[in-house]
């Protein structure tokens, strides 16, 4: 684990839902954290400036709100600064929002992490990490997902291009011998969370007697991540460097032949029913919700599902939150804050 006051770690994306609970738990560790975010309108700001409020409250806390694809800005951190490790999490998410709005996931996530990359280049890192997602895996069904799974049939942009940079970073890590983990992460959710994702949606919907709707009329099938438990595999992957000239940790490893570089399925490893989703919501909140059953959205899989025992032979760790306990958790964080 991070505990060293001299180890820096820069993350990109830290006022975010994700990069503020990595940040958070690295600056209780007492490593130095440089974070990066642009605080974009995406979605409320206020609440992305409040999650900021609380990492500046650490000492170890530098803040620079700045977009990550502006040429050389990250150039001149990495020069003023040398982080020893990089936590890559800024980016444009959404399945559907990508069919709206592509540019901001090509500026985002393509020129971003090249951005990102170029600075790597220059002043390498003890270890590159940064995320990509299980929507990645595309038009696949066989299940669970598998890191060694090929995954060639992207069913939405935003997936492209997370695709895309996970192959950058493999062309870098091979060309610059840049140690780089990639992390495919599995419907994340829980306090802090993201308004466009599906559980602050529905409990908004829900609590406010509003409808909501139901994609491939319920059928949807999704392997939920509570937050703690992927700050915590985080955490514990850091000092997992790869190095293609070891030997692979077991046949499920994913490590390239050619380069420092490794892929990691980080979820729950259970697949639950969307309609099983929303009954939780509702047995915990004491409400039924208003439902608008709906076809399949462009761009969205049927069914996600991790296998994690390439996680669980790294680091010997395997999300195991319950649902039910996980949604209360957000539940509560959601009516203390818009209280």
């Amino acid at each position: 684990m991070v505990t060293n006051k001299n180890e820096i770690a820069l993350i990109t994306g830290s006022a975010g839902f994700i990069g503020f609970h990595v940040a958070k738990k690295l600056l209780k560790n007492n490593c130095r954290v440089i974070g990066v975010d642009c605080l974009s309108n995406y979605y409320d700001v206020n609440l992305k400036i409040k999650r900021e409020s609380i990492l500046k409250k650490y000492s170890n806390y530098r803040s620079i709100n700045a977009n990550i694809e502006e040429n050389n800005l990250l150039m001149s951190i990495f020069k003023e600064e040398q982080p020893q490790i990089i936590i890559h999490l800024a980016a444009q998410a959404g399945v559907r929002y990508s069919i709206e709005n592509p540019r901001a996931y090509l500026n985002s996530n393509i020129i971003g992490t090249f951005e990102l990359l170029e600075a790597c280049r220059s002043f390498p890192p003890k270890h590159m990490l940064f995320a990509s997602t299980s929507s990645a895996y595309g038009f696949n069904e066989t299940l669970p997902f598998t890191e060694n799974q090929r995954s060639d049939h992207q069913m939405s942009f935003y997936a492209a291009t997370k695709k895309s940079t996970e192959s950058m970073a493999h062309s870098y890590s091979h060309l610059f011998n840049l140690p780089t983990t990639v992390f495919r992460f599995f419907t994340v959710y829980g306090p802090w969370g993201r308004p466009d994702m599906a559980l602050f949606k529905f409990t908004e919907a829900i609590l406010n007697n509003e409808s909501l709707d139901v994609y491939n009329n319920g059928h949807m099938k999704r392997d939920f991540t509570f937050i703690d438990d992927l700050v915590t595999a985080i955490e514990l992957l850091i000092e997992k460097i790869p190095d293609n000239e070891a030997s692979t940790v077991s046949k499920f490893d994913s490590l390239s032949p050619i380069a420092p570089y490794r892929l990691v399925n980080i979820g729950n490893s259970k697949s639950i029913k969307l309609i099983d989703f929303i009954k939780t919501i509702e047995q915990i909140t004491g409400k039924t919700a208003i439902k608008n059953f709906m076809p399949m959205q462009s761009g969205d899989v049927p069914s996600t599902l991790a296998k994690n025992q390439l996680l669980r032979d790294l680091t010997n760790f395997s999300p195991q939150t319950d649902l039910y306990y996980g949604v209360k958790k957000f539940i509560n964080w959601y009516k203390d804050y818009y209280d």
